[in-house]
């Protein structure tokens, strides 16, 4: 099999799939003394004690000497007052807090973002949960009636599930149950600092635990980017558990055993390099591409060098390559949210190992191609017409739709005004287009 030594820029570590396929409040505080008087009527008073109570009538066990009025104050309980044995509340550390550095009982070290840096997120108003996996937290948005159709919704590199704001709208408007899960390292999910950590079957197995854990079934599967070379291959090792597949910018590599195709040597990975971004060559408004199959203006890249500028550039943040590689121009705030998981670089696991992680795919995919071919339910390709990459060439899309036994007959399509992360630039029009589809999808059976 021939890989090509230079591929665009298209993702973290799939920009070679065409040819090689074909996760308040401070403590309180104790009430101030009443200023009406009251407490000071409640005891008694120096001036009102020797007309109101002789020593005589003074129980034995009562002070031989007038109570003083400046301490009742403080006995005196209050509502806001909290018992001795309550704990008081922590407030949670702010976002640019010291990272605090736990440990599984396996002993895998792990920081984990603060929930202050996921605050204000535009177009975020979702809850997080977590399912616990080998002491590790999977994090994931749960939206709509929890008796609706499942849609599993699976993000790449570098992105996590706010790149699903608006499909969870629209989905969960529509009544489906909406679960967008943050990868291992990316998201809220935790992010061992181990690089060796992150691995590509380990990915694959906790999505496969995650799924087993919330007892998911009938699952309608949307994948892109890394998320495809994961979720596409649990496709197709667990074909029983999904009742349909969409595909945008993504595929399963097959790539045989024993072959590394981008072997780097990188001394120190925790080293950090000054170098260039490549990204900071494209504008901010993109320009086409393409004219309609044909790519009229490549964007390349050396993917050996793009595994070593995520891994070890000073510079790299999640945020310029979704600029990059989106058609529509994002807002700060924007950019600011899919920074938020990764306030410093010890938080950054998860997007600087997801490139070099496709030299783990060798020898790994027969199989579970094999059953993604074989998959006879409805399987929908949803292309970027202005991704750059092999990932968005016309070819790419036509090499699924022709190999899958359940994209025959389907509303195969490329949108306008998309690019690489086409779930930004075209959220709510492919949420829409999935409501239809589940409802009316086409018989890959019948005859065309």
């Amino acid at each position: 099999m021939t890989l090509a030594r230079r591929l665009p820029i298209c993702l973290a570590a799939l920009a070679l799939i065409a040819s090689a396929c074909a996760d308040d409040g401070g403590p309180p505080v104790a009430a101030d003394p009443p200023q009406d008087g009251t407490a000071e009527e409640s005891v008694l008073s120096t001036e009102t004690q020797p007309e109101e109570l002789s020593t005589e009538t003074q129980p034995d066990d009562s002070p031989a000497e007038e109570p003083s009025t400046e301490t009742q104050p403080e006995e005196l309980p209050t509502e806001d007052s909290p018992a001795e044995d309550e704990p008081v509340p922590v407030t949670d550390p702010p976002c640019d807090a010291e990272p605090e550095v736990m440990s599984t009982a396996a002993g895998v070290d792990f920081v984990r973002t603060p929930d202050a840096c996921f605050e204000g997120l535009p177009d975020w108003p979702y809850e997080p949960h977590y399912v616990e996996i080998d002491g590790l937290r999977q994090a994931y948005v749960d939206e709509g009636p929890a008796d609706g159709d499942v849609v599993l919704l699976l993000h790449g590199q570098p992105s996590w599930s706010y790149l699903y704001r608006d499909m969870i709208a629209v989905l969960s408007g529509a009544g489906h149950r909406v679960i967008a899960v943050d990868h291992l390292g990316m998201g809220r999910s935790d992010k061992p600092l181990d690089l060796d950590a992150y691995s590509y079957l380990g990915h694959n197995e906790r999505l496969e635990t995650f799924i087993a854990e919330l007892d998911l079934t009938d699952i309608n599967v949307f994948v892109q980017d890394w998320g495809s070379v994961i979720g596409l291959r649990v496709v197709g090792l667990n074909p029983d558990l999904f009742a349909t597949v969409a595909i945008g910018d993504g595929a399963l590599p097959v790539i045989p055993e024993g072959v590394q195709p981008f072997p780097v040597d990188i001394d120190d990975p925790d080293q950090t390099i000054d170098i260039p971004s490549p990204f900071a060559q494209f504008p901010e408004q993109q320009v086409p591409f393409f004219d309609g199959c044909e790519l009229i203006v490549p964007a390349g890249l050396d993917f050996g060098a793009w595994i070593v500028y995520s891994m070890t550039a000073e510079s790299f943040r999640p945020s310029e390559v979704l600029e990059a590689l989106t058609w529509f121009d994002l807002s700060p705030g924007e950019e600011a949210a899919y920074d938020a998981p990764f306030p410093s670089r010890i938080y950054m696991g998860g997007p600087r190992t997801f490139p070099s992680l496709v030299n783990e795919l060798n020898g790994q995919n027969a199989e579970a191609w094999e059953g993604l071919t074989s998959f006879d339910r409805p399987v929908l390709t949803l292309w970027a017409s202005n991704d750059p990459g092999n990932l968005g060439q016309c070819a790419t899309q036509e090499n699924l739709v022709s190999a899958i036994a359940g994209a025959r007959n389907q509303p195969h399509d490329r949108l306008a005004e998309a690019s690489h992360f086409l779930q930004d630039d075209q959220g709510t029009e492919i949420a829409t287009r999935l409501v239809d589809w589940y409802a009316n999808p086409g018989d890959p059976n019948a005859e065309r």
